[in-house]
C-alpha cells in the first residue's frame, strides 16, 4: 500500500489539505466548476477512505484530488470556479498535488481532460502534461477524454517513497 504523506503547510494562500470532513466544501466547489456532473458530498467522502488518495483545497475557489499507487500518479478531479479562473489556483493545485505525489515515491502523474476544455488543456500543456491516450465518449456528454501523462522532477520524490529501493546512497569519489 503506498503511504502518502501529510501535506505540509504550503506557502500558497488559502491553499490546504483536504480530508473527508471537507466533502460538502469539496462538493459545492466542484459543483460550481462541473456543474450536473459534478461529485457529489458523498463519493467525495467515500474517496478519502481508498489507500493513496489525498486532496487539496483552495479556499472555496479550487480543489484537487489526487491518488498515488506504487511509483503512479492520477490526479482524479481538478476544478476551479468560474469566478477565480485565471488567477493561477488551477496551477497552484496541480503543482503541489505533483510534489505531493513524488514525495509519495511517484515517478509520473496522468490525468484526463475533456477534448473540448481549452482552458485545462493549456494548464496542463504549461505543467509538462502529453498525450498519451484518447477515452472515446468517456464524459456524460460524450466528449472523449485525453489521457495525458507528466513526468515527476526526481528532486520532488522521497527518497523512501512507494517505488523507492530505499536510501540511496551517495558514491564517494
Amino acid at each position: 500500500m503506498t503511504r502518502v504523506p501529510p501535506p505540509r503547510t504550503d506557502p500558497v494562500p488559502g491553499l490546504r489539505a483536504a480530508t473527508a470532513h471537507d466533502a460538502e466544501a469539496l462538493a459545492e466547489i466542484h459543483a460550481a466548476a462541473f456543474g450536473p456532473d459534478a461529485w457529489s458530498e458523498v463519493v467525495f467522502a467515500a474517496q478519502f477512505a481508498i489507500p493513496g488518495v489525498f486532496g487539496l483545497l483552495h479556499a472555496a475557489d479550487g480543489l484537487v484530488l489526487a491518488r498515488v499507487a506504487a511509483d503512479e500518479s492520477e490526479i482524479l478531479t481538478l476544478g476551479v470556479v468560474p469566478s477565480a479562473r485565471g488567477r493561477g489556483i488551477g496551477a497552484d493545485l496541480l503543482r503541489r498535488a505533483g510534489e505531493i505525489a513524488a514525495g509519495a515515491g511517484a515517478t509520473c502523474m496522468y490525468l484526463e481532460v475533456a477534448v473540448g476544455n481549452a482552458a485545462a488543456r493549456r494548464l496542463y500543456a504549461r505543467a509538462g502534461f502529453e498525450e498519451v491516450g484518447r477515452r472515446p465518449g468517456y464524459y456524460s456528454d460524450q466528449q472523449d477524454a485525453l489521457v495525458l501523462r507528466a513526468p515527476l522532477p526526481p528532486e520532488q520524490r522521497s527518497e523512501t517513497g512507494a517505488g523507492s529501493q530505499g536510501p540511496r546512497r551517495r558514491r564517494k569519489s
